[in-house]
């Protein structure tokens, strides 16, 4: 798949939210990347600088975290990593899904849920 191709898979993954959700993403940028930079791999708790697994990644304060009193804050960051995506998906269609899956889950982390409560609602 080429990477506009994933690109646009990301785009109408966030332009077929419902209004409701995606009116509260103006302050968050969406990127694909071939791979994680060792800075991110660290940041998720890989000491090794390499995160080869990782489909995405949320940067930013979340909703949950956030308070009127604060400052303006920069634009959060969701990244969605073509590589790992492209490695474990055999299928045009399996890649597709999981290219959703993981806008939707790191939208969760916009949204304040962690992990564990993603997987509860099931896009862990």
């Amino acid at each position: 798949m080429t990477r506009r191709e994933f690109e646009r898979i990301v785009e109408e993954a966030v332009e077929g939210l419902p209004a409701a959700f995606r009116d509260r993403l103006e302050n968050v940028e969406f990127h694909v990347m071939e791979s994680p930079n060792r800075r991110q791999s660290r940041d998720v708790g890989d000491p090794s600088g390499r995160a080869p697994s990782l489909y995405g990644l949320y940067e930013g304060t979340s909703l949950a975290d956030r308070s009127t009193s604060d400052p303006y804050t920069l634009p959060s960051r969701i990244t969605i990593f073509k590589r790992a995506i492209e490695r474990d998906c055999r299928t045009r269609p399996d890649m597709i899904k999981c290219i959703q899956e993981t806008v939707l889950h790191e939208i969760g982390h916009h949204f304040g849920f962690d992990d564990d409560q993603l997987d509860d609602l099931g896009i862990g």
